[in-house]
């Protein structure tokens, strides 16, 4: 599960860090000429390590970063304690070291966080009662079993607030799953309804004819007509099923490549402009730069042929279609404009709905498949439109390495 899913959630994020970040530089200030200048440099390095990665893990959210940050949060708060012995706020941060593993919520990171701290500081205990004895650390040794038995304490709370979060986590996704599953339910025969629908039209039609020739079987005026309408009929049935297939089928076999955008993107630009130069539209493509994203290629293709085309279709003759494709953050955007006449808000709220379509001769399954596969390589794709001023529609999908 990613733990950024938008900007706001980013940023949090970098104001929290740098708020931690200048502490940790502060309580490296503040421990100057305490120690010896190996110490001294030891805890510099603690500082920049653990800097280091809780800038960076962003970039990556994976779960090798966060068991790094969870170690290093360990060894360093472990550090601060026998760096500085006397200063008494070492020994409770040490107690808040599972509440890094919290944040990530992985079970597996929390209970090796709790059964790694509380094994280290039984030892510790261990050591200050039989041969620190108060030395360096007084405050823990005036009242020994006092403190263990208030860090066993803070453990367990610890626990029992993880066990709690975490159950309710998984009842609430329970629930989610439960209801995808019943609007799935839903939805399917929706979309049987609407298949039926659709293949019913043309088959009546044809129907129609054949007992027509049943009962009058040496009529022969518009005969061939007859046949030429059966045969579109049909064809409108057969691309019915074969767009309805296309969403449904399991792609099993189908390999992630490392698809190059600009190659991708400009190859399909080359093939359906000559599309657009039939209704004298110019097709105008912008790089900021070159991407390289996770996604197999002929899927890409067909999702950019898709809304190009439905473009080029709502747009004027001489209109101009703007492709520009950029960075946004850890994501690649492939944004598509047009100068047609646009949607409305209600429009734009049932575009992806099988079977909706704005055109006259469209199965309404173009742009359901679109939003399967951008969903499929954790990608997004919106619209923005306006009744009169066209349509921009914007496709993202994750930057090869970014996730």
């Amino acid at each position: 599960m990613k733990d950024f899913n938008s900007k706001s959630d980013f940023k949090f994020y970098r104001i929290l860090i740098t708020i931690i970040i200048i502490i940790m530089f502060w309580g490296f200030i503040y421990g100057y000429g305490r120690n010896t200048f190996e110490e001294y440099m030891f805890h510099l390095t603690l500082v920049l390590s653990l800097t280091f990665s809780l800038w960076t893990y962003p970039k990556s959210e994976s779960n090798l970063s966060k068991i790094i940050i969870v170690i290093e949060t360990i060894i360093y708060f472990y550090s601060l304690l026998f760096l500085y012995p006397e200063i008494f706020s070492s020994f409770m941060l040490i107690s808040l070291i599972p509440c890094v593993a919290i944040f990530f919520f992985i079970p597996n990171l929390f209970y090796f966080s709790i059964g790694i701290n509380i094994f280290i500081m039984t030892i510790f205990f261990i050591y200050v009662w039989v041969y620190d004895k108060g030395v360096y650390y007084s405050y823990i040794y005036t009242d020994i079993f006092g403190n263990y038995i208030n860090f066993l304490a803070s453990q367990a709370v610890f626990y029992l607030i993880f066990y709690l979060t975490y159950t309710r986590i998984l009842n609430q996704q329970y629930y989610y799953e439960q209801n995808q599953l019943a609007e799935r339910v839903k939805s399917s025969g929706q979309i049987a309804a609407a298949v039926a629908h659709e293949i019913r039209n043309p088959i009546t039609v044809v129907k129609g004819f054949i007992q027509l020739y049943q009962e009058n079987q040496k009529s022969t005026h518009g005969t061939h007509e007859h046949f030429s309408l059966m045969l579109e009929q049909l064809q409108i049935a057969e691309t019915v099923i074969s767009d309805f297939l296309e969403i449904s089928r399991p792609k099993e076999n189908i390999k992630n490549q490392s698809v190059n955008i600009k190659e991708a993107t400009q190859s399909v630009v080359d093939l359906i402009n000559s599309y657009a130069l039939l209704n004298n539209i110019t097709l105008n493509l912008i790089f900021e730069d070159n991407y390289t994203i996770n996604c197999n290629l002929i899927e890409f293709k067909q999702l950019l042929i898709n809304l190009i085309k439905n473009a080029i279709e709502a747009s004027p003759i001489g209109g101009l279609i703007t492709l520009n494709v950029k960075q946004n953050n850890n994501y690649m955007e492939i944004v598509i404009i047009d100068s047609g006449n646009g949607m409305t808000d209600e429009e734009l709220k049932s575009l992806g709905t099988p079977f909706y379509s704005l055109k006259s001769k469209g199965t309404g399954l173009g742009l359901t498949i679109c939003y399967n596969i951008v969903h499929k390589y954790n990608g997004s794709i919106d619209f923005k439109s306006k009744k009169g001023n066209g349509t921009v529609a914007t496709v993202r999908f994750p930057i090869k390495g970014s996730t």
